[in-house]
């Protein structure tokens, strides 16, 4: 994809992140309003440069905990996915537990866990990504296993294929989009559980315990600054996905959409 076209697909939200952040802050410069209601991005920049060792710091504690619950959540959620998709009784079994896990908030689950793995420990803030990430992983993963064209499955069983060729000829290609969609939505998702789950007590290096401990004390330019952080690390882990994405399946039609549109 030239530079041309990767500046034609991201200007429109480049130009509006950038319009916001000037109404942003004009709109506190105007109205006058207090830093401890909405400080101005000029301020949160600031303490964003002048703190930025400790918000580095902090934001990779948090960010190896969402990438410890992303790799055991999607991991897991792949093998429930081959397993339900070659045995139906198991789908039918293991399904029913899989929607009501997703069905728990974390609000009340991760209270839960850091009582199970301890406050501290970072496995409890894993444990919690990874249920956020299991469903989402499962389901687009066995979607991709099952929903195979069925003319070239018949033309495979035609020629005798086994169920390990149509599994790794057919299922698994078929299934490769549905899996990057879902590692995508999963990437958004760890680094969310995994601030949200800090909320309830953890390390004094994480990003959650920083934000409340920073918004407690109405320092919330420095609270605003380490959600940048999480943002930031966010974003890098999606366009990482997606890189790896367009190396492994280039072949898939929305790429060559993107660049023949």
């Amino acid at each position: 994809m030239s530079l041309q076209r990767v500046w034609r697909q991201y200007a429109p939200t480049i130009v509006l992140a950038v319009v916001v952040i000037l109404l942003w802050e004009l709109i506190v410069r105007v109205f006058n309003i207090e830093r401890f209601l909405l400080p101005a991005p000029s301020a949160i920049l600031a303490n964003f440069t002048s703190n930025l060792d400790r918000l580095t710091h902090i934001g990779w504690f948090t960010t190896k905990e969402a990438l410890g619950g992303f790799a055991i959540g999607c991991s897991l959620g792949i093998l429930a996915a081959f397993v339900t998709a070659r045995w139906t009784i198991i789908n039918e079994t293991i399904l029913p537990f899989a929607i009501a896990a997703n069905s728990v908030p974390i609000l009340a689950f991760a209270p839960i866990v850091n009582n199970w793995f301890g406050v501290d420990n970072p496995l409890s803030k894993m444990v919690i990504v990874a249920v956020i990430v299991f469903f989402p992983m499962m389901i687009n993963t066995l979607r991709g296993l099952t929903l195979v064209d069925r003319n070239a499955l018949e033309l495979m069983h035609s020629y005798a294929a086994s169920e390990v060729e149509i599994l790794l000829k057919l299922r698994v290609p078929n299934a490769l989009p549905y899996m990057f969609q879902a590692f995508k939505l999963a990437a958004a998702l760890s680094m969310i559980g995994a601030v949200v789950s800090e909320y309830f007590g953890g390390n004094r290096s994480a990003l959650g315990v920083f934000i409340t401990q920073e918004a407690a004390l109405f320092r919330f330019e420095s609270a605003w600054s380490a959600i940048i952080i999480a943002c930031i690390v966010g974003i890098t882990f999606y366009l990482v996905i997606l890189f790896v994405e367009r190396l492994v399946i280039p072949w898939h039609a929305s790429f060559r959409t993107t660049e023949h549109g």
